[in-house]
C-alpha cells in the first residue's frame, strides 16, 4: 500500500522524524471528528506549501496520485463511513501528500473513542528526503505542526522527535509520554516548571504548553542533545508531567 507504514520505513533509515498527538477515552461523534480533521489540515496546510494537497492511499504510487482528497468536513464523514470497522467506536483516516514516490509525507489519525488502553492519536511523517525535508525539519515548522495538532485534535500530549532518539530512551517500547524535540503538555496534566537553556517554554491559548528543547534540529547522534533530553526529563518527570495518559475528564 502507498504510503508504506510510516513507524516500519522509518526505522529502516537513520534519523527520521515524525509529530504525534494523543489523548484517552474521549468519545466523540463521526461530526465532531471530522470537523477536528478539517480544522487540522486547514492548519496544517499554513504550516508548509507541500501540505495543501492530500491524496487517499492506494496499492500503489501511481493509483494514489489518482485519489485526491478535499480536506473538508464532509469528505471525512465519508471516509469514516467507508472505513470504520464493525463494532469499534473509533474513526479513522490516513492520507498523503507529496510529488513522488521518494519524497512524500503522510498522516494518519483515529478520533473518537472510549478505549481505556488504546489512545486516539494524529501522526504526521514529514518528507524525508530533498529540499521539502530540510525545510519542514526545523524547530519553527514542527511546532508550529504541534500547535496545530493541539488547537484542532486538543490531546494530552504530544511529540515531534526522531525515531531514533526515541528508541534510545524506549528501547523500543512506546511508553505514554516520552521527552523529545518539541513536546505538549495539556493543562491537564500540570505546569511546566522553569527548565534550562536553550530549553524554550510556550503557551497554547488556553489549553496546555509548547516546550522546544534546542532551536536547532534535534539529534540522537548529538551528545549534547541527548544530555539535554535526559536532564528535562528529570524536571518533567519530578513535577508529575511524564505520568500515563488520563482518561479525558467527563463534561
Amino acid at each position: 500500500m502507498f504510503p508504506p507504514d510510516p513507524v516500519k520505513s522509518s526505522r529502516a533509515m537513520r534519523e527520521t522524524y515524525y509529530v504525534g498527538s494523543y489523548w484517552l477515552a474521549r468519545p466523540e461523534s463521526a461530526e465532531a471528528c471530522a470537523r477536528r480533521a478539517e480544522r487540522f489540515f486547514h492548519l496544517l496546510g499554513r504550516c508548509d506549501p507541500a501540505w495543501t494537497r492530500w491524496y487517499e492511499t492506494a496499492d500503489s504510487f501511481e493509483e494514489a496520485r489518482e485519489l485526491q482528497f478535499t480536506t473538508d468536513a464532509a469528505n471525512f464523514l465519508a471516509l469514516f463511513a467507508e472505513r470504520q470497522k464493525r463494532n469499534a467506536d473509533d474513526f479513522s483516516f490516513w492520507l498523503w501528500a507529496g510529488d513522488n514516490l521518494q519524497e512524500a509525507s503522510g498522516v494518519r489519525g483515529t478520533c473518537g473513542s472510549s478505549s481505556l488502553r488504546v489512545p486516539s492519536s494524529c501522526v504526521l511523517e514529514p518528507h524525508t528526503r530533498g529540499p521539502n525535508a530540510e525545510r519542514m525539519l526545523a524547530a519553527p515548522v514542527m511546532t508550529e505542526v504541534l500547535r496545530a495538532m493541539t488547537l484542532a485534535w486538543e490531546p494530552e500530549w504530544g511529540v515531534a522527535t526522531s525515531y531514533a532518539h526515541q528508541e534510545m530512551i524506549t528501547k523500543g517500547d512506546f511508553p505514554d509520554t516520552f521527552v523529545g524535540w518539541v513536546m505538549y503538555f495539556s493543562r491537564l496534566r500540570g505546569t511546566v516548571p522553569p527548565l534550562p537553556a536553550p530549553v524554550r517554554i510556550e503557551p497554547v491559548e488556553d489549553k496546555g504548553t509548547l516546550v522546544i528543547l534546542t532551536p536547532e534540529r534535534f539529534t540522537a547522534s548529538n551528545p549534547e542533545h541527548v544530555a539535554l533530553a535526559a536532564r528535562v526529563h528529570e524536571l518533567l518527570d519530578r513535577a508529575g508531567l511524564l505520568r500515563p495518559l488520563q482518561p479525558w475528564p467527563a463534561g
